[in-house]
């Protein structure tokens, strides 16, 4: 009789486990998945012209500087006519 209490007892501990480990995958995926979406909102792309007359995005952190604005004589002259 005290070997059936055992196994009864194992596969209880067995079943709790398995249910708190499904639980805890669980609930870090839902923890992951809502920090992972602030981080993509943080992102800030700023628009700037390339050399051949393209516009395009680049995220923010990849920039340092003043960001000093130029004239459009300038820009004329730096944008190359191909």
């Amino acid at each position: 009789m005290e070997n059936k209490e055992t196994n009864l007892s194992r596969k209880k501990f067995l079943g709790w486990v398995s249910v708190l480990s499904v639980a805890a995958v669980a609930g870090g995926k839902l923890f992951f998945k809502k920090h992972d979406v602030e981080k993509v909102a943080e992102k800030k792309t700023i628009k700037m012209l390339t050399q051949d007359g393209k516009l395009v995005e680049i995220d923010a952190s990849f920039l340092s500087g003043t960001g000093k604005k130029i004239s459009d004589t300038e820009i004329h002259d730096w944008v190359s006519s191909k």
